[in-house]
């Protein structure tokens, strides 16, 4: 399997040689060799991935170019490691030993030069050797039985029995009511869901239905496969049609030509009205050219009906009315009726035995909702008589998935979203696997990740992170990923596998040797690149093999020692590890690129942490480090620090207590996030020269830091996330010398005291989210600069007013959530008709003078939740049931009271009308 990581070990080792090569005997001459081999080996790779070996001789083959590419990058790797240490050495033992030195280098130069030569004459021979042992050309037929297996199982969606289904009358009976609306011009109808989940099925009862059979003058099913010949469609439209009203076939379609296809099919369908169905999507470009063949003069309710996996292509703008419909899962008692149904089938009322009911909930839950994994295993545990043969497939899914038969139209199925996953999106997915089963993944976390791994594409005005969101996002479109945890204001958070995916993305992984999840004892030697550790048992570090391990990721939260061996390490993942020290030779991890220490009780860094100079990612936050090292400025690829964790102090200010920097933290040129650091004074002057910063955040800030401050944050025109904290709940923050901040900033944060609202927040084009903390100002002089902003959406105000009323009078056109927090002199809230019109979610909290509904909040229409927290009993009682003002608060749908008992313990009341 090809990936992102072949490009960049290509593109390091033909770097060493071309920069190497006058100083490597033997080697100039052969440095494009050897390039051209690698390349051929990346094509061969790429080549390869669609298709699946057929005998032996070609499993070794693929095998045998994949471990090559592998070995060459530890060769190059260890060799710089090597060049690395003896470049060290001689900079600490002085220039006496620069003679000793030198030619070290040039023997190491010359090793890594034969090594690769051997690679390439290993390479060179492969030909050879297939030639000799019959080893043929890999073929696409793979790819022909994924298309027949798929085809037959949607075929036979047509075909099944009402009484196999579960939960699918509901789902049914709002399509049918979606095709035969009243609208008269033509409709798309997209069904979009994961592979598996019953798109089909549910369509294909609907297609059915003899209701809308008679609704239309005729109907067509076209099965589409992930590479199609558009006239052998149109055919296929042409053939359905008429059979659809038994008639004759027309014998002459296989002669004519594109043009005169499109033609007959618009003539037949001009004065009919019809319904198509388009199963299984995989391009928008499909709709594109078919749309030309489906007329719509007439008007006559014409009906496109599309499934898909990809919620890209559900949301396209079709150029007619189109309306999305997605499937979700079954819930867990539908999920439990259908295996049931399938697993027992031959037992009374479909009822599961006492002693298999344990298991089988195991087994359902493992299946999450999704219909074709339910059917499939309930089908292999159907012939199974005992809890024993149960467990042992339980216990062995991986293996099942990959060699039971009867699992293997699932599997297929399933597979066909990652065999049409971009080449750089396939790493990304596998890499999701080395997460425990059911982990929230944090999204950003994971896109440092796949950056260190170098599975992110480098793309022309896009910063990696950005392209590498673009790759997660993709994920989730695709339904390969789905979000698990979300902000209040919508935006994903945590992700998570579906567990049948996830056993699917393992056995892949293993087989590519792409990774290893430990689990237990039986582990004897790493073979794969990438390690998890996801269980105390056992001892690592008599493991073999972790010599040349990449990636050390650990799932325990006991006490843990990194395997020693390991010098080759990109990624080393310790989050909430229970240690106080980092690992004696954590300095020696040349290669390092990212380094996460999250929730641990480190208390410090080392102080020859500048040795990691490949570092890429730095995270301390929630650690007990006070103080950073002057080393850390020599970490000139640091593109993430981040080294915050939360604290109050005696009155109640929350903030971000920040971390002391050395002043020379302005070097790290590349550093894109830097939060939160601690200014002392010089540091706000200091990083005005980290240009390409994108989040910046800074605690401890003084009024004396103004000048210098907003002179470096004004040169940051790349920056989009800005968050400052005063040193205390009395300190005046002052940003008035700000007079051009960045113009993309989409997200300010201040915590501490405003003499005045800041002049440049109008300024703020591109705002999205605005939070004041303290400010305690004591005009209403904020909503009017605010409310022409045409990108907020997020509002949030924490003792941010020592005012008595709040005016809304006009703007926020894009709000949807706003937050109104101990704001103790406010006794009124006005909101005037038409203001704020997509709020969604309204926070009040501890206004304790706050007697009165806001007015006005019976024209927030789109208005579905109220968090009420700690308000006085007036306003509380004037919203319930009887109350005065419940009326204006009837079309909320979640309305929740959180207030304090008379034991002064928080308790929860729901006064929710809907």
């Amino acid at each position: 399997m090809a990936s992102a990581t072949t490009d960049l070990l290509i593109g390091k080792i033909v770097g060493i040689l071309e920069n190497e090569a006058s100083a490597i005997a033997g080697v100039g001459d052969q440095v494009d060799e050897i390039k051209q081999e690698l390349l051929y080996m990346k094509s061969f790779l790429q080549d390869a991935e669609g298709k699946e070996p057929h005998t032996e001789g070609e499993k070794t083959w693929v095998t045998m170019v994949r471990n090559l590419t592998f070995k060459a990058e530890v060769i190059v790797d260890k060799f710089m490691y090597d060049m690395y240490e003896q470049q060290s050495q001689g900079r600490f033992a002085g220039w006496l030993q620069k003679p000793i030195h030198i030619p070290k280098i040039l023997w190491y130069r010359r090793q890594v030069a034969i090594e690769l030569q051997k690679i390439t004459r290993t390479i060179k021979a492969i030909p050879e050797r297939n030639q000799r042992y019959g080893v043929g050309s890999l073929s696409s037929s793979s790819n022909d039985n994924h298309k027949w297996v798929k085809n037959q199982v949607d075929q036979s969606s047509l075909f099944i029995k009402e009484d196999e289904l579960v939960g699918i009358e509901r789902k049914k009976q709002t399509l049918m009511e979606r095709l035969m609306s009243e609208e008269r011009h033509q409709m798309v109808v997209s069904v979009v869901g994961m592979g598996g989940s019953g798109k089909t099925t549910l369509v294909a009862k609907t297609f059915t239905d003899e209701t809308i059979k008679r609704y239309f003058d005729c109907y067509a099913w076209i099965t589409v496969s992930q590479t199609y010949v558009i006239e052998d469609l149109f055919r296929s439209l042409i053939k359905e049609f008429h059979r659809s009203r038994k008639e004759e076939v027309p014998p002459s379609m296989s002669s004519l030509e594109h043009t005169e296809l499109v033609e007959m099919l618009r003539n037949y369908l001009d004065a009919k009205r019809y319904l198509v169905v388009l199963d299984d999507v995989w391009d928008i470009k499909l709709w594109e050219r078919v749309r030309i063949s489906l007329p719509d003069s007439r008007a006559l309710g014409n009906r496109i009906l599309l499934t898909t996996r990809n919620q890209e292509i559900a949301l396209y703008p079709f150029g007619v009315e189109s309306h999305v419909y997605r499937i979700e899962l079954l819930e867990k008692d539908e999920a439990w009726e259908l295996f049931n149904k399938k697993a027992f089938s031959t037992y009374h009322e479909h009822c599961c035995p006492p002693e298999f009911e344990s298991l089988a909930s195991e087994l359902v839950e493992k299946c999450e909702g999704l219909p074709l994994a339910i059917v499939a295993l309930s089908g292999v545990l159907s012939s199974k008589e005992s809890p024993t043969e149960w467990s042992k497939v339980y216990s062995s899914l991986n293996w099942q998935l990959t060699n039971n038969p009867l699992l293997k139209p699932m599997t297929t199925i399933l597979l066909l979203s990652f065999d049409d996953l971009p080449y750089q999106l396939k790493h990304c997915f596998m890499y999701c696997s080395l997460f425990p089963e059911d982990y929230l993944i944090d999204g950003e976390r994971l896109i440092r990740l796949w950056l260190a791994e170098g599975f992110v594409e480098q793309v022309d005005g896009l910063t990696p992170e950005e392209v590498a969101e673009n790759y997660l996002i993709e994920l989730i479109r695709r339904s390969m990923l789905k979000v698990e945890d979300r902000t209040d204001m919508g935006k994903a958070l945590a992700y998570k596998m579906h567990d049948i995916l996830r056993e699917l993305a393992l056995s892949m992984s293993q087989k590519e040797n792409f990774s290893a999840n430990y689990v237990g004892r039986e582990m004897r030697k790493v073979t794969a690149r990438r390690l998890s550790i996801q269980t105390t048992e056992g001892e690592i570090s008599s493991i073999k093999g972790l010599s040349e391990l990449r990636s050390f990721l650990v799932f325990v939260t006991s006490t843990f020692s990194l395997p020693s061996r390991s010098k080759l390490l990109k990624v080393l993942d310790l989050e909430k590890v229970s240690m106080d020290k980092l690992p004696s030779g954590l300095v020696y991890l040349f290669n390092l690129r990212y380094l996460n220490l999250r929730g641990t009780s480190i208390k410090e860094l080392p102080k020859f942490i500048g040795r990691l100079g490949n570092l890429e990612t730095l995270d301390i936050s929630h650690t007990k480090i006070e103080v950073l090292p002057r080393g850390i400025s020599k970490l000139l690829n640091l593109r993430h620090l981040l080294i915050y964790h939360h604290t109050w102090d005696d009155v109640g200010f929350k903030y971000l207590k920040g971390t002391r920097v050395p002043s020379n933290i302005s070097e790290l040129k590349k550093l894109q996030v830097l939060e939160k650091v601690e200014s002392d004074g010089n540091i706000a002057g200091l990083i005005g020269s980290m240009t390409q910063l994108r989040l910046l955040g800074i605690t401890n800030v003084k009024g004396s830091d103004e000048m210098d401050l907003c002179d470096s944050i004004q040169k940051m025109k790349q920056l989009r996330n800005l968050s400052l904290t005063a040193t205390n709940a009395d300190e005046l923050l002052k940003v008035d010398k700000l007079s051009s901040p960045p113009p993309h900033l989409e997200i300010v944060s201040l915590a501490g005291k405003l003499h005045k609202v800041p002049v440049w927040f109008c300024s703020l084009q591109s705002l999205t989210h605005l939070h004041l903390h303290w400010a305690k100002l004591e005009n209403d002089e904020l909503l009017p600069q605010i409310e022409a902003l045409p990108c907020l959406a997020s509002l949030d105000l924490f003792n941010a007013y020592n005012g008595k009323e709040l005016y809304f009078g006009g703007g926020f056109p894009k709000l949807t959530r706003l937050v109104l927090s101990n704001l103790l002199f406010l006794s009124k809230i006005t909101i005037e008709k038409g203001v704020m019109p997509n709020l969604k979610f309204l926070f009040l909290n501890s206004c304790i003078e706050l007697k009165t509904l806001p007015l006005g909040i019976e024209y927030l229409l789109n208005l579905n939740t109220l968090e009420l927290v700690y308000l006085p009993t007036q306003l509380i009682d004037s919203i319930r049931e009887g109350g005065v003002d419940r009326p204006k608060v009837q079309h909320i749908p979640k309305i929740h009271n959180y207030y304090t008992t008379s034991s002064g313990s928080t308790s929860y009341e729901s006064l929710s009308c809907i």
